[in-house]
């Protein structure tokens, strides 16, 4: 069976939404001196480097860029660990990823954030499924698309070009 895919975003309205996800981030945090953003390892990351280059056109907010490694398939198997390891206590974090599924690895990453200390976390993600399983949500969201559970997105980054995908 041929795998299909429907283009659900496309690559300039993606980038539309993550120059709107910065807008939001530095009206949200005008006032502070220091954030730290937080990618969930791969495309997380990747996103919150696109997030962090919008941002920094219009803000002189200094931003800590960190990734989050975690297993998303099942967060307890092996250890989170932060590349680079860096303080976070009484840090205000912006945590990012990709999509929002279930809620398990936002779920898992916002806990370890907050183990280290974090004054504050809000939440950023390109899509959000709406499929919960665990109390957690996003603060920011790029698209919120109502799926059947036996449907798969995919966001793809390639070079300048963004795109996501509903299978």
């Amino acid at each position: 069976m041929v795998d299909q895919k429907t283009l659900i975003l496309d690559s300039n309205s993606a980038n539309q939404k993550i120059k709107r996800i910065a807008y939001q981030i530095v009206e949200k945090y005008h006032l502070e001196k220091d954030l730290i953003f937080v990618g969930i390892s791969s495309k997380g990351f990747v996103l919150s480097e696109k997030i962090l280059t919008n941002f920094s056109l219009v803000s002189s907010i200094n931003v800590n860029l960190i990734e989050l490694k975690v297993n998303k398939k099942d967060p307890l198997s092996e250890p989170i660990s932060i590349q680079p390891e860096v303080e976070l206590k009484n840090k205000t974090v912006v945590l990012i990823d990709d999509v929002l599924n279930s809620g398990k690895t936002l779920m898992h990453a916002a806990s370890v954030i907050t183990q280290k200390g974090a004054k504050q976390i809000n939440t950023v993600v390109l899509i959000d499924r709406r499929h919960r399983k665990f109390p957690i949500r996003a603060d920011w969201v790029g698209l919120t698309l109502s799926t059947t559970l036996q449907e798969h997105i995919t966001v793809e980054f390639n070079k300048d070009k963004i795109e996501a995908y509903l299978h």
